[in-house]
Formats: C-alpha cells, sequence, structure tokens
C-alpha cells in the first residue's frame, strides 16, 4: 500500500482481470467525440441498447446526465471544458475497471484533454477507445435541432464550439464515423465490428 502526501490509502482489491473473468465480460470505454448536432448522442444511445442487448453491463454518459449533476458546477470556458473532460475521464474508468462498457457522448474538442483521457485508461491497463463521430460544421449548423448554432451565430451563446472555439480534430481515432453519409444503425455496426475485431467484447484468457 502507498501512501500519499494528503495521508490518503490505497486499499487494493480484485483484480480487473479477476473481476472480468467473475462478471463474464470485459471493461472498455468508447469515447465519442465530434461537433454538436454530429449524430454522437443518437449514435451512443443504439450502441448502449445493442450492447445491453447481447446482453453486456453498458452505461451512456453525456450532457443530460453529466452536465446537470456531476458537473453542474462547471461552464463552457477552456479551463472548465478541460475539468469537465477529466471528471467525465475518471468516471467511465470507474466504470471500465468495474467490467462494464462505459459510452462516453461529449464534444470533447480539445486533442489534449482526450489523451489525457486515454492516457487515464492505458494508465490503468483498461482499453479506451475513440469514435469521431465527424461532421462539416455546415451540415451541424443545418441541422441544429436544438437551435444552438444559430444563437451562438446571434452572440446569445458564446464560446460555442465550431462558431466562436475551437473543435480540434482527433489525429488518430479508433474509429470515424462519416455521420453525413451514415445511418445510425450503420454506425453501430462499424463501431461493434471494431470491438469484436479487437477482440473487446471477450474475457481475456477465456
Amino acid at each position: 500500500m502507498e501512501t500519499n502526501p494528503r495521508n490518503i490509502t490505497w486499499h487494493p482489491s480484485l483484480s480487473h482481470h479477476e473481476r472480468s473473468l467473475l462478471r463474464h465480460q470485459p471493461g472498455l470505454t468508447i469515447w465519442l467525440t465530434g461537433l454538436s448536432a454530429s449524430g454522437k448522442s443518437t449514435i451512443a444511445t443504439a450502441l448502449e441498447q445493442h450492447l445491453l442487448s447481447v446482453p453486456l453491463a453498458a452505461y451512456r454518459l453525456d450532457g443530460d446526465n453529466i452536465r446537470f449533476g456531476l458537473n453542474a458546477d462547471l461552464g463552457f470556458a477552456p479551463a472548465d471544458r478541460t475539468e469537465n473532460i477529466r471528471r467525465i475521464a475518471e468516471v467511465a474508468k470507474l466504470f471500465a475497471d468495474s467490467c462494464a462498457v462505459a459510452i462516453t457522448s461529449f464534444i470533447s474538442p480539445y486533442r489534449a484533454d482526450r489523451a489525457l483521457a486515454r492516457r487515464l485508461h492505458e494508465r490503468a491497463g483498461l482499453p479506451f477507445v475513440e469514435v469521431w463521430v465527424d461532421v462539416s460544421v455546415a451540415e451541424a449548423e443545418r441541422r441544429d435541432p436544438k437551435g444552438l448554432y444559430k444563437k451562438a451565430r446571434e452572440g446569445v451563446i458564446k464560446e460555442f464550439t465550431g462558431v466562436s472555439a475551437p473543435y480540434e480534430e482527433p489525429e488518430a481515432a479508433e474509429v470515424v464515423v462519416r455521420s453525413g453519409e451514415t445511418s445510425v444503425e450503420e454506425a453501430v455496426v462499424q463501431i461493434v465490428g471494431y470491438l469484436e475485431g479487437k477482440g473487446l467484447l471477450k474475457v481475456a484468457g477465456k
């Protein structure tokens, strides 16, 4: 056991592999990133439903259950966005360590923040799959189901990704979903195909 300077002691428990064997499923995080109105949440919801039907324990984290609870104290300034993603990454890592499939659906616009999320998982020996739901700003703005782009163009919403704040495109995402050319069902097939191809939906050693 190691003690840190704050006198917090880490108590070892079951290993991830032991837990995985007992629960008969692996744990991992699937990290969906993309512009607002790219279709992330719709795809994440369909993916969660598919995995639950397998059945695999899966849980979706998105703005509805994070921004109104755990991260209710954060805004959309760069520092707040970074802290938002750090907290989400830590929560997703716990889900993955519990041998559930964590599905996160957040714009997560900065490469450095997504890289941090990946490192947290890699250090814990947990799979991390980045899925870029790729759509052009023009197409996202055409869809604009919540009228957010319109408000951003009018200056009502500040620091809006794709309009007044940057989105740094992934450089090496494991899966790239071309949202303008791919149906929700096809996106789920694409993601699941990648996971199955890498053996990420099987318990290691079984």
